[in-house]
């Protein structure tokens, strides 16, 4: 089941002094936060996940895609770790 995003209004003094719970809470419980400053909304705060789902516009399937390989660690492989992969995996279906 997913679970829904809360928005919390803060004012930018708190968001300075409380940056890095709020970044811990935006990631771990989807927590979004709109930034005010003298009353008027100036931004908005949320987790990566959040933004790859939500705002920006790709099929579903890539941003899983995407959110599996960081969790696994391989959006750290250089291309050619890539490249070695993609001819590994190649020459496995050729052999069958």
């Amino acid at each position: 089941m997913a679970t829904k995003s809360v928005t919390k209004l803060i004012d930018a003094l708190s968001a300075r002094t409380h940056f890095g719970e709020m970044m811990e809470e935006a990631e771990k419980e989807k927590t979004r936060f709109l930034v005010s400053r003298r009353g008027k909304p100036k931004v908005v705060i949320l987790g990566v996940e959040d933004y790859l789902k939500n705002v920006v516009k790709q099929p579903e399937i890539l941003t899983t895609i995407q959110l599996s390989a960081r969790k696994a660690g391989l959006d750290k492989m250089s291309d050619e770790e890539i490249e070695g992969e993609i001819a590994s995996y190649r020459r496995s279906k050729t052999k069958k």
